[in-house]
């Protein structure tokens, strides 16, 4: 896992496992340009503005607001963000569309109307649209003009979206498609102007993506769904019967949707990585504002041990989390530049670029859903009594922040899709994970080296981390060799190295980020990110032995198994440290700032 001179070519998707990544090779938040500051401004400005103060109103689904605010957020270019100049948006690259997304993750419902509209509504036309079809529709789903739902999921598929029974039929002067079908949970399906919408012709194996303008005939809508959360979102079920639509509306090619389905759902999960960290940062706020202002036994319940755990626990998960995504924007962004710059239109760079990084996208959405329900659910403790009131902001973070481990995908199949790509990118020889597997298989036959440690600043946490991969590498090298092509039906195994896996990514993202922002101001300036990685990482070494320890006894047995336990004790081990006292530092950092300081 020694990186060489001769690593120069840039590092691909899941190669994290099996490759060092050098700090200066990181893009950190710390590095955001001020036109870039002043985007995420806008959209902080914004909800302040239009969004907070109408909340219950929202909530309450009143008639015209949210279209209302879709059209505001239109005029200030947000919807945009994404879309080329020459078609009326900005044309930001990825990153800086993805700070917005955080930016505006504090937005409730809206976040998820904003969402939708600019992501899964406007991108597949965008990438996948003929010329005619982009300059007919994207104009004005930039503006806000119209605004846009995806008709993918139906009663009877959901994670298997393949299944979909919704048919397309075409006429016999070949001039339209006849649909019939039922979609439901559709996002914005109550207002939007356009749809797309997915269906099989005939009888295609595969899905094929239409644009079904909302006023056609034959489309008739649910009253909206009644949900825990969220529920200023508009979310109903849209039944098409023989709607006609031009055969100039087919997206992309025959049989092509559930490609386009797959290559949307990477974006959405990294962009709703990036929109619940801000979400949990907003959450973070709540608490510590409360924490500060809410007096017992005479005093500010932050000045207590137990609640600037609390706050500590919560910073350094968003840091972990913030950390890992902006690692992978940047990823994204030099894989689309790099396609763009070898003559590829950018438009299929883009899918191209967020293709390659599809296992981070996966790790992403799982890492920063949970990310969020920790913050929220800690923030609810915190808030006490009061937390559980409608009248407190927390408890509609709470509500609404359950559904994120739903959305575009569950948790559970991200984790297996994460194991399955880095497995299949290794078997294809895309990232070379045998190499590495077998190194570490003969490091367990070996003495192991009690040399020396080194006091250089971050010698320990660099063979932490080095040791954590070693640690998934010997349990997921293992799996493979005893379950082989029946991998996939071990789930809770599968689950277990995507654990692994997850936490790996979340310490090493982390632990680059505070070795370039120390080389940048100094150790002395960055005690606080130095505690949380430090935290992180002391955290993470008993969390990678729990899951793997796990996964080991499942399948493995006799001497093997002993042995790969040994193995696993080695790799997670971690020296003794005192991380109360480093919580306490972190704490009180923001309790001084009243504020996400970090």
């Amino acid at each position: 896992m020694e990186t060489t001179d001769k690593q120069t070519d840039a590092i691909k998707g899941g190669e994290f496992l099996v490759r060092d990544t050098q700090p200066q090779d990181i893009f950190t938040p710390e590095e955001w340009t001020e036109e870039q500051r002043m985007i995420a401004q806008m959209c902080h400005d914004f909800l302040a503005a239009e969004v907070h103060p109408n909340l219950d109103r929202i909530d309450a689904m009143e008639e015209g607001l949210m279209e209302s605010l879709m059209e505001k957020a239109g005029e200030l270019g947000m919807l945009g963000l994404s879309v080329p100049e020459e078609l009326g948006g900005m044309g930001v690259d990825f990153k800086t569309s993805m700070l917005a997304t955080e930016a505006l993750g504090t937005g409730f419902s809206f976040s998820v109307a904003y969402g939708a509209h600019t992501g899964i509504g406007t991108l597949p036309l965008l990438y996948y649209g003929t010329e005619e079809q982009k300059k007919k529709y994207i104009p004005k789903l930039a503006t806000g003009e119209w605004k846009a739902s995806y008709c993918l999921t139906e009663p009877s598929s959901g994670s298997d979206a393949n299944s979909g029974k919704t048919k397309a039929v075409l006429s016999d002067d070949g001039k339209y498609y006849s649909i019939t079908g039922q979609k439901m949970w559709i996002t914005n399906g109550g207002f939007a102007n356009l749809h797309t919408v997915f269906a099989k012709i005939d009888d295609d194996k595969n899905l094929t993506a239409f644009l079904i303008e909302a006023d056609s005939e034959g489309i008739t809508l649910n009253p909206e769904e009644k949900k825990m959360g969220i529920k200023g979102s508009s979310t109903r079920q849209v039944f098409y019967n023989n709607v006609k639509v031009p055969v100039e509306n087919l997206l992309g090619e025959r049989e092509g949707g559930f490609k386009i389905a797959v290559n949307i759902l990477n974006i959405g999960r990294i962009k709703l990585g990036g929109g619940v960290m801000g979400g949990a940062k907003g959450a973070l706020i709540d608490s510590l504002k409360y924490a500060n202002e809410r007096e017992q036994f005479g005093r500010p319940i932050s000045k207590y041990g137990a609640i600037r755990h609390k706050l500590a626990e919560q910073a350094i998960k968003i840091f972990a989390v913030e950390s890992a995504t902006y690692r992978a924007t940047q990823n994204i962004d030099d894989a689309i530049n790099a396609l763009a710059e070898a003559g590829m239109d950018k438009g299929q760079a883009t899918l191209k670029g967020i293709e390659q990084f599809a296992p981070e996208c996966a790790i992403l959405k799982v890492v920063g859903s949970e990310c969020l329900d920790f913050v929220v659910d800690e923030g609810v403790q915190i808030h006490g009594g009061m937390g559980f009131s409608a009248e407190t902001r927390i408890e509609r973070s709470y509500r609404d922040a359950r559904i994120n481990r739903i959305f575009e995908g569950t948790n559970e199949i991200n984790r297996m899709l994460t194991v399955g790509m880095i497995m299949k990118k290794g078997m294809k020889g895309e990232i070379d994970l045998m190499g590495p597997a077998m190194a570490v298989a003969n490091e367990l036959m070996s003495i192991p080296d009690f040399g020396e440690e080194s006091d250089e600043l971050f010698a320990a946490e660099t063979k932490y981390v080095k040791n954590f991969k070693k640690a998934v590498l010997m349990v997921a090298g293992a799996a493979a060799k005893k379950f082989a092509d029946k991998m996939a039906k071990e789930q809770e195994v599968m689950m277990n190295i995507a654990d692994m896996i997850n936490t790996v990514y979340l310490a090493e993202s982390t632990l680059l980020r505070v070795q370039k922002m120390v080389d940048v101001k100094g150790e002395e300036a960055c005690q606080e990110r130095l505690d949380m990685m430090r935290v992180l990482l002391y955290d993470c070494a008993d969390e990678m032995n729990k899951a793997g320890k796990d996964a080991l006894n499942a399948f493995a047995e006799g001497d093997e198994m002993r042995m790969m336990l040994l193995g696993l004790k080695r790799f997670t081990k971690h020296a003794p440290f005192n991380a109360k006292e480093a919580r306490q530092r972190i704490a009180l950092g923001l309790i001084e700032a009243n504020d996400y300081c970090y």
